[in-house]
């Protein structure tokens, strides 16, 4: 059975080329949100089985919802999509259990690293 997968990023560019990336792979994406109020919500009512999240977003910002979305189910699996360096991140993201932090544009590891999960 396919991974279900809530795709979160405020550009509609960047959702609809993940969306497409993830269909092309055989997963299934349920759902789409433009920023973290959608993606906590969306996810409380989807239960998906993973989250690719943006971290710069307007409003709630990726790792406010990812805080938020772990608090409500710790086993939440959840990798963060982001043009940010993760060496930049690594002091506000080191307290969260997210699985990964990949660069933009590299379809090839995020397509790895979900395949990678159980």
């Amino acid at each position: 059975m396919a991974k279900r997968v809530l795709v979160v990023d405020d550009s509609n560019l960047m959702r609809h080329r993940i969306v497409q990336c993830l269909n092309d792979a055989g997963y299934e994406v349920v759902g789409k949100a433009k920023d973290g109020n959608e993606a906590t919500e969306l996810y409380q009512q989807l239960r998906p089985d993973v989250v690719t999240m943006d971290i710069t977003m307007r409003g709630k910002d990726g790792i406010t919802a990812a805080r938020e979305i772990l608090e409500w189910d710790p086993a939440a699996a959840i990798i963060f999509y982001t043009l940010l360096d993760s060496a930049t991140l690594s002091a506000q993201i080191a307290q969260l259990a997210v699985k990964s932090v990949i660069r933009k544009g590299d379809e090839p590891e995020l397509l790895r690293t979900l395949a990678s999960l159980p």
